[in-house]
């Protein structure tokens, strides 16, 4: 469930920056990796739980409309 005015996509994450940075490339509606990489950084509820984030692993992203190179992962698929 995104907030109000963010914007959901799906990714894979690419590779793992110090501090808790992402850089994950986003997949279109249709499934398919559409090539096009953005830092992210780990929502705070998935800090507190302890969930781990590896490269290669699928996720769930949240993005503004005004930034479109930056987003926050929400979720881990299993």
């Amino acid at each position: 469930m995104a907030h109000q005015g963010s914007i959901e996509l799906d990714g894979v994450v690419r590779e793992s920056l110090p501090n808790t940075l992402f850089r994950v490339e986003l997949k279109d509606p249709s499934g398919q990796v559409d090539g096009f990489v953005i830092l992210c950084h780990l929502s705070g509820k998935m800090r507190m739980n302890f969930i781990k984030i590896l490269p290669g692993d699928r996720v769930r992203i949240e993005m503004t409309p005004y930034d479109k190179t930056k987003g926050r992962i929400v979720y881990r698929y299993k």
